[in-house]
């Protein structure tokens, strides 16, 4: 079902990543998150942007992404492109409530550790309202992306559906 929302500033996410614009499927917006259906690249992602806050100004779009690559064997990998590109060796902390998470990557892409970390995040995402993403940026400074994550439990599962019969 899809619900009213930002729906062309989600659409225009998606325009971003990698591969032909054409080739994605529109699975549904859920308030301040979309999901979409790569068939060509067999994937699927539940992607929000942040909210107004300074990331206007940014080179690209941040987002917040939880994808699921059924050939590659992965499902529910969260991926965060950030405001501003990292200093030099840090990393970022992911914030849902009193629960911190540590992403790692580098310049403005950010992941979190393995498998049960992807869990853990996805588990706190369903109950929680907000989620900040925090780093020391390269020019200095620190710097909070913030999301509302009112639906992307439901833009979550219409993801790992999309996916769920691809091979």
């Amino acid at each position: 079902m899809i619900r009213s929302g930002p729906t062309i500033l989600l659409a225009s996410i998606a325009l971003l990543l990698p591969a032909a614009a054409d080739a994605r499927d529109v699975l549904g917006i859920f308030q301040r998150w979309g999901a979409f259906r790569d068939m060509d690249q067999g994937r699927c992602f539940a992607i929000a942007q942040p909210l107004a806050g300074g990331w206007e100004a940014s080179p690209w779009r941040p987002f917040a992404a939880i994808g699921y690559w059924p050939r590659g064997g992965l499902r529910g990998q969260v991926n965060i492109r950030l405001s501003h590109q990292l200093a030099a060796g840090q990393g970022a902390t992911l914030t849902i409530g009193d629960q911190r998470f540590p992403l790692r990557g580098g310049g403005a892409d950010v992941w979190s550790a393995d498998r049960r970390a992807d869990a853990a995040i996805l588990a706190a995402m369903r109950s929680g309202r907000l989620m900040g993403v925090s780093g020391q940026a390269r020019t200095g400074g620190t710097f909070t992306d913030h999301y509302d994550l009112r639906g992307a439990a439901t833009a979550i599962d219409a993801a790992a559906l999309g996916c769920a019969r691809i091979k």
